[in-house]
């Protein structure tokens, strides 16, 4: 730790008024140390990480960090805001701002000094220390936990006492446990350790302790903690886990999975335990092995904010008797990941759950589409559109002819849409209900094409079948009866609860409503048809590959999975796709147009973005919006509703889900098609230009980047600062 902060690494004055510009204030001062090669590239690695989750902590912290390629040497610094800066916290703003830059490549000792830091933080003495320290050399020290005198005069290892712990290979100081020497060994088992209370747990569960089965032994807990990064969150949610079992009386073991590598817990202590608690963002590695007990599954930061409450929901699910299936079962596999990691866990709005059930089942089905979609097409383009009506290809094959290669590819890809309703049921109840809700999701979805009710059925038979599934395993069950649930009693009730109402209460309804919209869209024209087109195309180009994105084209999709769509829904996929990809081929041609209003990694993406545009991937712009989001979003929006408004006037149809430029063959009027993107680039490009253009030039600086103040040693080379 003596050489990953110095004083020159530490503002106790910083001025920044946003993330962005702290993050640029203190790596700046990383690359006058030479620890940083690349400001810019090193800045994008930040704000990708920040955008998977922000780094704002409960307390007043923010703690920025990345692991990128431009870092020389893992390295520390530390900002203090008088005004605070918005991080995301749920509390309000941070005054304490560690931004952390570890090498992409960086050795286990650095890492796990810096998961004790991370640790540190949850403690109370040692953030009120640096809140007083007056000397940019004594916070320095203050965070080494070197004996230095603090502005009370106290010393630094009193306040930060286990970072002093962690320069010689353990982490924090806790009485609950801690990391092993850093220099231990090499891959998992080298980084992490597990607390103590997992070796006292495991001797309960050996013997060599109290009666493990006692009344008046402590309820106790194994933990798995992991974050994208495994550098900072990963270690703050254990260390808080542990804070709280201890106030609670509760036994705690963590399991750090951190980008160190990973010590396993005793399989003794698992089998101890009472409950699971899983704080991860990431898939948690052999998940199996903690099958068969009361799980409480959530986000990193749940643990970090409200580590109470987790444990409280454990004991309560244990109490009740609620279990995962034991491994084995097929209810878990190796990596324990479902499709949304358990998302639409307990703190998160009723919205937010169905938005990301929803888009679990979204997620699976779109492959069926593209794949069966394609195929189609592709038996259209080469059998003529009359292919729908040949004869099977097992009675009838003939290898010369193009009319049988066409006929093959047309009903192969009519097979592939024909699991679109049931596959997208079976995974929305798989986001909601794991494993167990795929059997009743399926079934559901499968009876909504029986009845004709189509996708508004397959997303009712999912819901449904999710929460039936929930639904029993809220029930108590004897222990005798566990083993057979997830292969049996869920199964069976589940579908038999699901086909009834799909085919006897609300099936009917629904189909009626799903012939309902598919003759409103058969009948739109003229005016009508034009405003639909611009309120996909605003869609499309709203949150580029987000949930507004994906209702869009899921609504252009089903319309065209089936044999014979209907030249309105044609229409739609055309300007949803011709939509979608305005956004990215706008961000390479203002790139390309005015490259100054844009810093060099910008122009990277620039060239990039073309194929990506071109290709049909919205995503390909989300570099852009994210560094200028109130620039970038509009422009693409208007020239996306541009795109989707003229391709429905121009009558384009197109029956392939994907492809971009490279379906234009099987586009109906395609020059004019063409045109319609190319409007709604040019649209999109110049808006972005005129607005990038007014923003108000920083003197000296060279580089743009919200509230950013760049180093002089490019600045003919970058934009002016936003």
């Amino acid at each position: 730790m003596s050489d990953m902060i110095t004083a020159d690494l530490v503002d106790l004055d910083l001025s920044a008024d946003t993330k962005e510009a702290a993050a640029r204030a203190l790596a700046e001062r990383m690359v006058a140390l030479g620890r940083v090669t690349d400001l810019e590239g090193f800045l994008a690695d930040v704000a990708a990480r920040e955008a998977q989750m922000p780094t704002g902590l409960d307390g007043g912290i923010g703690i920025p960090h990345c692991r990128s390629e431009h870092v020389t040497e893992p390295t520390l610094a530390f900002g203090r805001s008088a005004a605070g800066i918005d991080f995301g916290a749920a509390d309000g703003p941070a005054d304490l701002i560690f931004l952390i830059a570890a090498p992409a490549g960086a050795d286990d000792a650095h890492l796990t000094i810096l998961s004790s830091l991370a640790r540190q933080l949850m403690n109370a003495e040692f953030t009120d220390a640096l809140r007083s320290v007056d000397d940019a050399s004594a916070a320095a020290a203050l965070i080494r936990g070197d004996e230095q005198p603090t502005a009370d005069g106290s010393t630094a290892a009193d306040a930060a006492k286990a970072p002093a712990a962690a320069g010689s290979g353990s982490a924090s100081g806790s009485e609950s446990g801690s990391e092993p020497a850093s220099g231990s060994g090499s891959g998992p088992g080298s980084a992490d350790s597990v607390a103590a209370p997992a070796a006292a747990s495991a001797g309960a569960a050996t013997g060599t302790d109290d009666a493990g089965t006692g009344a008046d032994r402590p309820f106790r807990i194994v933990a798995v903690t992991s974050c994208p990064t495994g550098i900072a969150h990963t270690y703050m949610a254990a260390e808080s886990l542990e804070n709280a079992g201890r106030e609670a009386g509760v036994e705690v073991a963590v399991e750090t999975q951190g980008s160190a590598g990973f010590t396993r817990l005793d399989p003794a202590v698992i089998a101890a335990a009472d409950g699971v608690i899983f704080a991860h963002d990431v898939p948690v590695r052999e998940k199996d092995r903690f099958a068969g007990k009361p799980t409480v599954d959530t986000g990193v930061k749940a643990a970090i904010n409200r580590p109470a409450d987790l444990i409280t929901e454990v004991r309560g699910k244990a109490e009740r008797g609620e279990v995962t299936a034991a491994a084995g079962s097929g209810a878990t596999d190796g990596s324990g990941a479902t499709p949304v990691e358990r998302a639409g866990g307990s703190g998160e709005g009723y919205g937010t759950k169905l938005r990301t059930w929803l888009m679990s089942g979204v997620s699976y089905m779109v492959p069926f589409v593209a794949a069966g979609g394609l195929l189609i097409a592709l038996g259209f383009a080469i059998g003529g559109y009359e292919i729908n009506e040949a004869p099977s290809v097992m009675d009838h094959f003939v290898w010369t002819q193009a009319a049988s290669w066409g006929a093959l590819l047309f009903q192969i890809g009519g097979v592939a849409f024909g699991f679109l309703v049931p596959v997208l049921a079976g995974y929305i109840a798989y986001g909601m209900a794991d494993r167990p809700g795929l059997v009743p999701g399926f079934v559901g979805g499968a009876i909504s094409l029986t009845i004709s009710a189509g996708f508004l059925g397959g997303l009712a038979a999912g819901l449904i079948a999710g929460g039936v599934v929930l639904a029993i395993q809220k029930v108590r069950i004897p222990a005798a009866l566990r083993g057979i649930m997830p292969v049996v009693v869920i199964p069976l009730i589940s579908s038999a609860v699901v086909g009834f109402l799909m085919f006897v209460v609300i099936g009917k309804p629904i189909a009626s409503a799903q012939k309902a919209m598919t003759d409103w869209l058969n009948g739109l024209t003229g005016t009508n048809a034009i405003l639909l087109g611009a309120l996909l195309g605003l869609m499309m180009c709203f949150d580029l590959g987000g949930p507004v994105n994906k209702v869009a084209y899921t609504f252009a999709t089903a319309g065209i999975a089936v044999a014979s769509p209907s030249d309105s829904a044609m229409k739609i996929m055309a300007a949803v796709m011709a939509a979608g990809m305005v956004p990215p081929l706008a961000m390479a041609l203002a790139t390309t147009v005015r490259g100054k209003l844009f810093n060099r990694t910008e122009r990277e993406n620039g060239k990039a973005a073309w194929v990506l545009g071109a290709s049909f991937i919205s995503e390909g712009a989300i570099p852009f919006a994210a560094a200028d989001p109130l620039r970038v979003i509009p422009a693409s929006m208007v020239g996306g509703a541009v795109t989707g408004a003229l391709s429905m006037s121009f009558g384009a149809t197109l029956r392939a889900p994907h492809g971009g430029i490279f379906v234009v063959p099987l586009i109906g009027n395609p020059f004019l098609y063409l045109v319609a993107i190319a409007a709604g680039v040019c649209v999109t490009a110049a808006l972005v230009i005129v607005l990038k253009g007014l923003r108000k030039p920083v003197t000296g600086a060279d580089t743009a980047g919200p509230g950013g103040t760049p180093a002089p040693s490019a600045r003919e080379e970058q934009p002016v600062a936003a």
